[in-house]
């Protein structure tokens, strides 16, 4: 029931014929053709970059802990107080109030 037949096809393509015109139809197939080119070529470059990637990834050289102690604690030091947290207030400020216009009486006065 499900099957596809032979017949199937030729309506497809008298229909596809007749929506889109005969020399419309190879425009369209060859513009398909350059997409899917376009877009095989471009995942296999996403496929070979991430191969690359890995390799990238690796680090050159590797990293050493630093050796000896750490001089200063930044602001821990001693004499160093930090300033008073101020809590912040902003005023808000409203705009000048304008005069109500009726658009109808300005309408008439022009």
């Amino acid at each position: 029931m499900g099957a596809l037949k032979p017949w199937h096809i030729a309506i497809f393509v008298v229909v596809l014929v007749l929506l889109f015109g005969a020399k419309r139809l190879p425009d369209a197939a060859r513009s398909l053709g350059r997409s899917l080119r376009i877009i095989k070529a471009e995942t296999k470059g996403l496929i070979d970059e991430n191969s690359d990637v890995a390799e990238k990834a690796e680090p050159q050289y590797g990293r050493q802990p630093l050796q000896g102690d750490v001089q200063g604690q930044g602001y821990q030091q001693q004499g160093y107080q930090p300033p008073p947290a101020q809590p912040q207030q902003q005023q808000y400020q409203q705009p000048p109030a304008q005069p109500y216009v009726d658009p109808v009486q300005r309408t008439n006065d022009r």
